[in-house]
């Protein structure tokens, strides 16, 4: 893992030896979070396995494909100073965490009633690439935490531009990554589910899953 750790960090900062101060440490940190929050359950990769199961790997990645997206314009206006306008603004604060809990409840109530395939593919549960891509960006947890990298690897540095252009590219990778495995984990498991009841109770677990982020982002 260290080895492949390395050559990511060669690879990503050029073919020179030294090219930006972002050291070998910083590096290992960045991909240590990217993948811890990537990889942890969330809105977009429960999501992910919920549209597989239902309507297939298709139908999925147009949403898979639409989070990397939505996740780098997202890390890119924090970049550029908007997502701390975001949160120092009480009202617009409280305004994208009731549009994120909305949405996220909505989403619940929808999946939750889907108890068979063909059900599925006529419900409403139709979250599309214009839809993946503007939930990243009413997720308060998905502000906060591109602060947390744009001030931990990219702000107040001399080369930031040079790591924004590092950083952007590895969280796009693991957005991808870690929503296409769970998506074809859902994928696999929608023959198995369209037997009796159990897409059913599949279903509701991952309503349940989405109040339970819900519930996490309004207490953020």
């Amino acid at each position: 893992m260290l080895n492949l750790y390395g050559h990511l960090y060669w690879y990503c900062n050029g073919l020179e030896s030294k090219v930006c101060t972002m050291t070998w440490q910083e590096f290992t940190a960045l991909l240590v979070l990217a993948t811890a929050m990537s990889f942890s359950p969330g809105p977009n990769t429960t999501l992910s396995t919920a549209l597989a199961a239902n309507g297939g790997m298709p139908r999925a990645m147009r949403f898979v494909l639409a989070v990397p997206v939505g996740w780098t314009l997202l890390l890119g206006l924090c970049a550029a100073g908007v997502g701390a306008l975001v949160l120092a603004a009480p009202g617009l604060r409280i305004a994208v965490q009731a549009l994120g809990v909305g949405y996220l409840l909505y989403l619940a109530w929808k999946l939750a009633g889907s108890s068979a395939l063909a059900q599925a593919e006529q419900s409403a549960l139709r979250v599309g690439f214009w839809q993946g891509v503007a939930l990243q960006f009413v997720n308060i947890k998905a502000w906060l935490l591109a602060l947390t990298i744009v001030a931990g690897w990219v702000a107040g540095q001399p080369d930031a531009l040079h790591r924004f252009a590092i950083v952007a590219p590895v969280m796009l990778v693991y957005a991808f990554a870690s929503n296409f495995v769970y998506a074809l984990a859902g994928a696999l498991l929608r023959h198995w589910l369209a037997q009796g009841s159990r897409l059913l109770w599949f279903n509701r677990a991952m309503a349940v899953v989405l109040l339970l982020t819900a519930y996490w982002i309004a207490r953020a």
